[in-house]
């Protein structure tokens, strides 16, 4: 079986990316967020409420926008600039060559992609326990997977490639870095890795969310990747009943084990079983795990964790935590279930630095 990969699907990302890029940069130019400090925006009996009244009462709220509008647009400008720059690479060495942007990738991309095997393939399947889950046989997704890892290992030599012509025509970029934003977190909690760690990474993270549940094997490469070098705090921050049901009663669960000395075990059960979080399940998973059932029931019969997680929603809520996961790496926050390459730049920034 040979997976056949449109070409234009990587050049498709880079002219999307630039695009993007360039319609927000223009955007940005809409000055429309302002709002002048003396202008009525309501009247109560006569009085004028202003502008600059409504702003100061939101203020916190403001900022956290204003942070996250420009973030995301550096973002968006770093992905237009890679894009571009790629664009035009590709672009450049196709014409010394005399031939189509096309051809290009066919002879330095797409021929150079090895096909998955079998050993991948099943490797795959054993690794997602989705498929497992649903009893879905490996025969019924077998060609799914094959694109998907034909695909990946696509996208995979087009980026080494990228990276040959960047040193072959001495690419340098200059574009401004946003200013560090780094905030105090307390790394309080359950944890693994060294004390002295050079790099503490804390978690607040919900055993009921799908997206912590994605985030948890990427974590694991990290811890893998920098082994020795990262501490992982975990901080519980179950979302509201109304969205998860389940979460608040995992979160005792885990410090319930962690009593014990068991979390990671827990956490472990939890995130893999992440649909199955009833009282009876959790009771499962502790004898699974060999907690003692009497301490763990007494535990999680008497809330007596519960303080613990109020503490950790509370400060997550201060650091501007709103959804799960988020991570601090040294304090800077990366939100969401993030690929390895986004935690790998953060780290690399900080293990690069000057020491204080």
């Amino acid at each position: 079986m040979r997976i056949h990969l449109p070409l234009a699907a990587a050049m498709a990302l880079v002219v999307a990316c630039a695009t993007s890029a360039k319609q927000s940069s223009q955007t940005a130019k809409d000055n429309r967020t302002a709002l002048d400090p003396n202008a009525t925006v309501a009247t109560i009996n006569g009085q004028p409420v202003t502008g600059g009244e409504l702003d100061k009462s939101i203020q916190e709220d403001l900022d956290k926008a204003t942070e996250e509008y420009v973030k995301q647009m550096h973002d968006l400008r770093k992905q237009g600039l890679d894009a571009l720059v790629a664009e035009k690479l590709l672009e450049t060495e196709a014409k010394s060559r005399n031939i189509s942007k096309e051809e290009l990738a066919k002879q330095e991309v797409q021929s150079k992609v090895p096909q998955p095997t079998d050993a991948e393939i099943q490797k795959f399947y054993d690794q997602t326990e989705e498929l497992k889950e649903r009893g879905i046989p490996l025969e019924a997704v077998k060609d799914r997977i094959a694109q998907k890892l034909a695909q990946d290992k696509f996208i995979e030599r087009f980026k080494t490639y990228l990276g040959e012509l960047k040193t072959k025509y001495k690419v340098t970029t200059s574009l401004p870095e946003l200013p560090i934003e780094r905030k105090t977190v307390a790394a309080t909690g359950p944890a693994r890795g060294p004390e002295n760690a050079p790099i503490t990474i804390v978690e607040f993270s919900d055993f009921e969310c799908p997206f912590c549940k994605r985030a948890v094997a990427t974590v694991e490469e990290v811890m893998k990747k920098y082994d020795g070098k990262v501490r992982l705090v975990f901080r519980q921050f179950p979302l509201p009943p109304s969205m998860h049901p389940h979460a608040r009663q995992a979160a005792e669960a885990a410090l319930c084990a962690n009593e014990q000395g068991k979390f990671w075990e827990m956490h472990d059960k939890l995130f893999g079983n992440n649909q199955n979080l009833e009282t009876d399940d959790l009771k499962k998973y502790a004898k699974d795990i060999g907690l003692d059932a009497t301490k763990f029931e007494q535990c999680l019969s008497a809330g007596k964790v519960g303080a613990t997680i109020d503490k950790d929603h509370e400060d997550g809520s201060k650091l501007g935590v709103n959804w799960t996961p988020a991570f601090f790496i040294n304090g800077r926050m990366l939100s969401g279930a993030q690929p390895l390459e986004a935690f790998t730049e953060v780290i690399d920034s900080e293990l690069a630095a000057p020491k204080k």
